[in-house]
């Protein structure tokens, strides 16, 4: 049967609506991970598990006044220095969109944690070709350094595996399966 030209454009509209779709992203996957950690550099390495795109937030949970998360300069990152931030939060419950690929660094506004490993390293992917993001468009992961990369000194750490499905964002393997399987059925 042929597709109608707004039923196409229907389905067009869903399939760039859920590519283009942002996450938000809860620290450590849990709400207390904004604490020294137990193991040298754990934050960092569950920020390598997750692809970050523009666009995408991260979300920080602690208790305000107890704590407060700093961004900061990859010097001021190595060093701990808590004196010079780019960016300060304090309300225990801290939103942060990433607005451009590269890396970002954080760490704790409480003297001493820093130094005791309550920081984090995070890579925002570059869209394909280093262009501007399009909505859909998908993203290399190849083209952005891992935290390990930028952070400096420490341990090396592996890349995260991807695969095909990390590549495409927002779920677009399903939206595309369903995209097919809608046009077959009209």
């Amino acid at each position: 049967m042929a597709v109608s030209s707004s039923s196409s454009l229907l389905l067009l509209f869903l399939v760039f609506g859920f590519a283009a779709a942002t996450k938000d992203v809860l620290l450590g996957g849990k709400t207390d991970a904004w604490k020294i950690p137990s193991e040298s550099d754990s934050l960092n390495k569950w920020a390598q598990s997750v692809r970050f795109q523009i666009g995408d937030h991260l979300i920080w949970k602690y208790e305000a006044g107890k704590d407060s998360v700093l961004q900061v300069t990859k010097e001021d990152y190595v060093s701990c220095n808590i004196s010079n931030p780019i960016k300060q939060y304090n309300d225990g419950n801290t939103k942060v969109r990433f607005d451009h690929s590269g890396p970002y660094y954080y760490i704790s506004g409480e003297k001493g944690h820093c130094e005791k490993g309550q920081k984090l390293t995070i890579v925002v992917m570059s869209p394909r070709g280093g262009k501007s993001p399009t909505p859909g468009a998908a993203i290399s992961p190849a083209v952005a350094p891992s935290p390990a990369e930028v952070a400096g000194p420490g341990p090396a750490v592996a890349p995260a595996p991807t695969s095909a499905a990390t590549v495409l964002h927002g779920g677009g393997v399903f939206v595309a399966i369903g995209v097919i399987v809608a046009m077959w059925l009209f």
